[in-house]
């Protein structure tokens, strides 16, 4: 299970951990992913995801799952979240 977020492809960074005597070794940053259970409007249906706490406000804020999918841009999704995409723009140009 890789750490990045289905949403947003946010990922782990480096960087150093820097000590009181100004010692540098390299370090980790690892996003805030938490299992959040989204559900779709148009699909009437919910979605287990892993994503960042960044991207569970950014849903809030966008109006939901499908707002923010229609919204965002292919290269960061996840082929999971790819897939609820392209399936939320089927049912809606069916409707």
């Amino acid at each position: 299970m890789s750490r990045r977020c289905e949403l947003t492809g946010k990922g782990p960074m480096s960087g150093n951990n820097v000590s009181h005597a100004n010692n540098k070794t390299r370090r980790r940053f690892l996003p805030n992913l938490q299992p959040v259970t989204l559900i779709s409007d148009t699909l009437g249906r919910s979605f287990s995801l892993r994503i960042s706490t960044a991207a569970i406000r950014a849903v809030d804020h966008r109006g939901g799952l499908d707002a923010f999918l229609a919204k965002a841009d292919d290269a960061d999704l996840s082929s999971g979240a790819l897939q609820i995409k392209k399936d939320i723009a089927k049912a809606r140009n069916a409707a």
